[in-house]
């Protein structure tokens, strides 16, 4: 039945049909809706970050102002800047006023507003470029300019990657850190942990998120040397220390993080480097996952698409769900595995393990 109800769909005549006919017309409007805003999404995705690029909205935070005034002020001609805030308008990013003048909305204050998001979406135009052609893309014929971007993923040791590429990335995973901490406290309980180490940690603003509410703790950041070295933990008591977990990991702290370091790497890698937590960790110590996830039997936008294409074109990592990221810690060794769902799942959502006591 389902399969001939999708031949049915698929005619056009039938499209024509439903389109005009009462009792179908309303969800034959909203599909097309639906499919216009799938083939339009790149076409939204560059005016915000044409917004963004130029600084409109951080203009429009000022006060609301006419297209003449905001030409000046963006290098565009006043035609170019009206269609450009009636775009961000009918996105929701800046509103129209009755006298022909724009102002913030507040999709555009939240995207000035949330941490890092200014800075990720001026990023994605180098993976913009790696989706030019997803065909080739999905065939693994490209040469993606975000695997350069992330040299690390790559397997290149901590002194094959230079110091302005590190910090390059160390400021983008600085910037964007702030929420997945916010998400990954408000899940994990770390009551009873003496020390943390966050491994893959780059500039330490997990750390100090941890800090900020667990004053107590002592924390340790282990990154490559390069990371290390562009941490910002200034007055901080936060113990950098340097290395690659591609080999054995320092032993004393009774809890391990990693945050949003699976979902960069392959299985191989990642079953190497639990492995590595595993013997790092005491009995009854704690491992913790925090990351975006995919949706396995229910796929997710935030999962099965974005971050599905993103890892592809970093060229080693992928988007697991929750169920495959537990197989991998169970196979491991860890028991008392636990997912924690989060308010914001598209920015992460965490798992917890514990080393046999």
């Amino acid at each position: 039945m389902h399969h001939w109800l999708m031949n049915k769909i698929a005619s056009p005549d039938f499209q024509a049909w439903a389109a005009a006919f009462p009792l179908t017309k309303r969800a034959a409007r909203k599909d097309g809706e639906r499919l216009f805003d799938l083939v339009s999404g790149f076409a939204y995705s560059q005016v915000l970050h044409a917004a963004v690029e130029l600084g409109l909205l951080r203009i429009l935070q000022e006060g609301p102002a006419g297209s003449f005034a905001l030409s000046g002020k963006l290098g565009l001609s006043e035609d170019r800047t009206r269609a450009l805030c009636q775009a961000t308008s009918a996105l929701g990013l800046t509103e129209r006023t009755r006298d022909g003048t724009y102002r913030l909305a507040r999709l555009g204050a939240a995207t000035i507003g949330v941490p890092g998001l200014e800075a990720m979406i001026k990023h994605h135009a180098v993976f913009y470029q790696d989706l030019q052609d997803p065909v080739a893309l999905l065939r693994d014929e490209t040469d993606p300019q975000l695997a350069k971007f992330w040299p690390y993923v790559r397997g290149e040791t901590a002194k094959e990657v230079p110091s302005d590429t590190a910090q390059t990335y160390s400021d983008l995973m600085a910037q964007t850190q702030g929420l997945v901490a916010q998400e990954t406290l408000r899940a994990v309980d770390l009551t009873g942990v003496r020390h943390l180490m966050d491994v893959g940690g780059g500039t330490g603003a997990f750390l100090k998120a941890v800090r900020a509410q667990f004053g107590e703790l002592q924390l340790s950041l282990f990154d490559l040397p390069g990371v290390v070295a562009n941490a910002r933990l200034d007055g901080q008591a936060i113990d950098a220390k340097s290395g690659s977990f591609h080999e054995p990991l320092p032993r004393g702290p009774d809890a391990i993080s990693l945050v949003r370091v699976l979902y960069d790497h392959s299985d191989d890698t990642i079953d190497s480097l639990l492995s590595k937590v595993y013997d790092a960790l005491p009995a009854g110590g704690r491992l913790i996952v925090s990351e975006p996830m995919a949706g396995g039997e229910n796929p997710t936008r935030s999962g099965d698409v974005y971050f599905s294409l993103y890892t592809m074109a970093m060229t080693t990592g992928r988007a697991r769900s929750a169920a495959q990221i537990q197989k991998m810690i169970f196979i491991n060794g860890f028991e008392n595995i636990k997912f924690f769902p989060t308010d914001r799942p598209f920015i992460t959502s965490c798992i917890t393990a514990q080393k046999p006591g």
